[in-house]
């Protein structure tokens, strides 16, 4: 199973803790932004934005991050057809991080599949008894 594999369907944990550290030396300067399903209120991934990738979303109201891996302007859906209609965009108190409320439009969020079709969010998988499990990203905790 290749690393990519591993990371988004495997059952072993792996996290990325240097990912911030490389955020913060990247050439563009971003803040986080939590994307939030205004319907079901769950969260769907999280992504960075800089000042172009606001005023994109906020002109065209369309979820818009700065791909921090392309090192470029992500417009999600522009490829996949999954879009992320933007409904409202919060500002934190201290404003260095966003919450975009959004609809879906299309099968998902996530760029991961299942069973054809792109997954509703990217929390699919829990931590249970140092395992991954995967879970209802819909679903509440038992």
């Amino acid at each position: 199973m290749s690393i990519d594999r591993q990371l988004e369907e495997g059952t072993e944990v792996h996290l990325d803790f240097e990912k911030l550290r490389a955020v913060a030396q990247a050439d563009h300067p971003v803040i986080p932004v939590a994307v939030q399903d205004v319907e079901s209120k769950a969260v769907l991934l999280i992504g960075y934005a800089n000042q172009q990738a606001l005023e994109h979303a906020l002109e065209h109201r369309v979820a818009t991050f700065w791909s921090t891996s392309r090192n470029e302007l992500w417009i999600k859906g522009s490829t996949s057809g999954n879009r992320l209609e933007l409904i409202d965009i919060r500002i934190n108190c201290e404003q260095n991080s966003l919450l975009y409320l959004v609809r879906l439009k299309g099968d998902g969020a996530c760029h991961t599949r299942e069973n054809g079709r792109a997954r509703y969010g990217c929390y699919y998988r829990s931590i249970r008894r140092g395992k991954l499990t995967f879970v209802d990203p819909k679903a509440l905790p038992e």
